[in-house]
């Protein structure tokens, strides 16, 4: 594959959001909104999300795959999800990627059309299912034999023949962290190769309520290798081919899943939406003319780099710790809680004080969580302008996997959400009270 031309810098380029600045009282000010305002109207930990630069990545995609007619774009939804994001995103044109039956739901609530969502995952429950198809979903992507033979029994109830992708393991592995890879052999997604014609069979002959329209293949997160995805084209390409000619069937769609990669760290350098758009439509063309097909309707499910830099996470700062001869750590009024991250797969971000101090008086510091565990650490060894208790942290990029991964761990209440727009802020997603954290609790 001959390297693509330079392209367009676009937002999953960037570590902060778009209409970031330092403004005239020394603050970090996103959108024209003050942080430090924002603090002091909605306190921390606070989510804030930034609707420009939001509109503005999804209108990227859009454009980088305009001359390709047969594109369907569908956001990931497990890297965020709320009401108020799905509404947004499809305002833009977005299609879902669900994987749960909360998202499903949320989805639903925000006013999405449903035949513009796929639902994914490798063990969804008959309740799941039951509610997919009772709310129109367009289709499920099915993962292995007990769902094939579940969903058929859920359609049937319905008396409705439902549309299906297989998803196969097509054996590529990409240089990420190891918990999110899915594309290579050893996984917990999808079919293997071997097995595909096995379900189809299963398919045709008993499972008459399900209809297999194409496939459907992942292979991983924080991607920033680019041959992965021309790889992963040609084996869909070359699978479809070899079906549709053993079976006699027309399947015309493939979803390559999403994974592109956001800059976390000034040292990462993941592609353009542009680069990998025009990587993935040569591949396309390559392939199509390889094996004398049609060009297949396109599924591409981008998730972290539509929310990742358009979200923050202001905290405040409180206690610190200076080890005799070793770390000073600082810690804020959040954590592994609202970012597991860290804790999770050594997750790095870069953060600045976004209160304005006169001078500038820069130190070596750790930033440590507020939770009972020894892991709580958001950030090792990053140069801050001298914090001190009651500053307040911007940690960067934060949009995708925080909220959405976020815990009631030590009994601690989820933050708010807000997002900014042209001076102006709105919460979407209120703080947690205590009430709300028992509720559920029985006492016998």
């Amino acid at each position: 594959m001959p390297d693509m031309p330079n392209t367009p810098v676009t937002v999953n380029q960037n570590i902060r959001p778009l209409n970031t600045k330092i403004n005239e009282k020394g603050n970090l000010e996103i959108s024209g909104c003050d942080t430090v305002d924002l603090v002091e109207k909605y306190g921390t930990p606070l989510y804030v999300m930034d609707e420009v630069t939001l509109r503005t990545i999804a209108r990227e995609y859009k454009e980088a795959f305009k001359d390709y007619k047969k594109v369907n774009m569908m956001y990931a939804s497990k890297a965020l999800m709320t009401a108020q994001i799905a509404k947004i995103l499809h305002s833009e044109g977005f299609g879902f990627d669900v994987v749960s039956g909360g998202e499903i739901y949320t989805v639903n609530k925000a006013g999405v059309n449903m035949e513009m969502t796929t639902f994914n995952g490798n063990n969804k429950t008959t309740d799941e299912l039951l509610l997919a198809l009772e709310l129109g979903v367009g289709r499920v992507s099915v993962d292995n034999f007990l769902e094939l033979s579940l969903l058929n029994e859920v359609a049937k109830s319905f008396d409705k023949v439902q549309k299906v992708l297989l998803r196969i393991t097509p054996g590529i592995e990409c240089h990420t962290h190891e918990y999110i890879q899915t594309g290579h052999l050893d996984s917990k997604f999808g079919f293997d190769l071997v097995q595909i014609d096995e379900a189809i069979e299963l398919i045709l002959k008993e499972f008459t309520n399900l209809e297999i329209t194409g496939l459907h293949a992942h292979i991983g997160s924080q991607i920033f290798e680019t041959k992965v995805y021309y790889d992963e084209i040609g084996v869909l390409l070359r699978e479809m081919k070899r079906i549709n000619d053993k079976f006699d069937l027309n399947l015309n769609e493939i979803n390559m899943g999403g994974g592109l990669g956001i800059t976390y760290m000034e040292s990462d350098c993941p592609p353009s939406v542009y680069t990998i758009a025009d990587v993935i439509k040569k591949s396309i063309k390559d392939h199509c003319e390889m094996y004398d097909i049609d060009e297949p309707v396109l599924f591409i499910e981008p998730g972290r780099s539509i929310v990742g830099t358009a979200g923050v996470t202001l905290y405040t700062v409180g206690s610190s710790k200076q080890v005799p001869n070793g770390r000073k750590y600082v810690a804020v009024d959040g954590g592994m809680a609202d970012n597991p991250r860290p804790s999770m797969y050594g997750a790095k971000y870069e953060a600045v004080i976004a209160n304005g101090k006169k001078e500038e008086k820069m130190q070596k510091v750790t930033i440590a969580g507020r939770f009972c565990e020894s892991g709580d650490i958001l950030i090792k060894d990053i140069e801050l302008n001298s914090p001190e208790a009651g500053d307040v942290l911007c940690v960067f990029n934060t949009g995708a996997y925080g909220y959405s991964m976020s815990s009631n761990y030590n009994r601690v209440l989820k933050p708010k959400m807000i997002l900014v727009n042209n001076s102006q802020s709105d919460i979407i997603v209120k703080r947690e009270t205590y009430e709300q954290l028992v509720q559920n609790d029985c006492l016998l």
